[in-house]
């Protein structure tokens, strides 16, 4: 089995509130069906997600009584992004169920905690694909919180024991500066903690060092011995298909752990 982060970045369009990037969601699902991949498919929140939690920062919990509707609507913008993300997916004659965080998760203290796995196995077992997705979950301790798709991941990681574990963004990987201002930059294809440690992160480029730094670190945690964490640019047509089907891709490979 395969476990699939599709990014926020890729499924919607960041920079406007409640975007969907139909037309790529569609081709990335028919790439996933057409590799024959057994998989499960986490996706982030992009702009419906972000745009109001940032606002109220319901990161942090519950302080004010303002940031109540801000719970409601974010779970609504959430649950709406996943229905067309699901509806992709069932058009690629894939069949996919919605799990809503709230459904098995909680949270303490920030810390995701999972009472009952049993939804989750009960659609594996029958060929179903579960699809997951960040969003706000209650805390017993802050009254609510951000349960991202990275947190999903390294708990499905722990349940499932996928054989790869599969990251999807918008950039070709991690560099050693950033691209977009540095024409000398390097693709890193491998990463290591070590190699890691040694990267630039400019808190002021949130989608290639900054960004890309923190996401691979979530994913050097669920390396293992014998799994490696791939992120992959989903924005160049076939390059998730090939990559699921063991081709080599430009990307950029997490090992040995954190």
């Amino acid at each position: 089995m395969i476990l699939i982060k599709l990014g926020g970045s890729v499924i919607t369009d960041k920079t406007q509130y409640r975007t969907f990037n139909k037309d790529v969601v569609r081709r990335l699902c028919g790439e996933i069906k057409d590799s024959g991949a057994s998989a499960i498919i986490v996706h982030g929140g992009g702009s419906f997600g972000h745009v109001l939690a940032k606002e109220y920062s319901l990161q942090n919990g519950f302080a004010d009584p303002r940031q109540i509707p801000a719970v409601a609507r974010t779970q609504y913008d959430m649950r709406e992004l996943d229905q067309m993300v699901i509806g992709e997916l069932l058009d690629a004659d894939i069949p996919a169920v919605s799990v809503p965080p709230g459904s098995c998760f909680m949270m303490d203290g920030g810390k995701l905690i999972l009472d009952d796995p049993e939804v989750l196995f009960s659609a594996s077992r029958l060929g179903i694909m579960p699809v997951l997705f960040g969003d706000v979950v209650f805390d017993r301790s802050k009254g609510f919180g951000i349960c991202s798709g990275d947190q999903i991941m390294e708990v499905l990681c722990g349940l499932y024991n996928p054989q790869k574990v599969v990251f999807v963004s918008d950039v070709d990987g991690l560099f050693d500066k950033d691209p977009k201002t540095n024409p000398d930059s390097k693709l890193l294809t491998e990463v290591t903690s070590e190699l890691l440690a040694e990267v630039s992160s400019d808190i002021g480029v949130d989608d290639v060092t900054g960004g890309v730094r923190a996401k691979m670190e979530a994913m050097l945690r669920i390396t293992s011995p014998e799994r490696d964490c791939i992120l992959v640019n989903g924005s160049v047509p076939g390059r998730l298909r090939s990559l699921l089907k063991g081709e080599r891709v430009i990307s950029t490979t997490a090992k040995g752990g954190l």
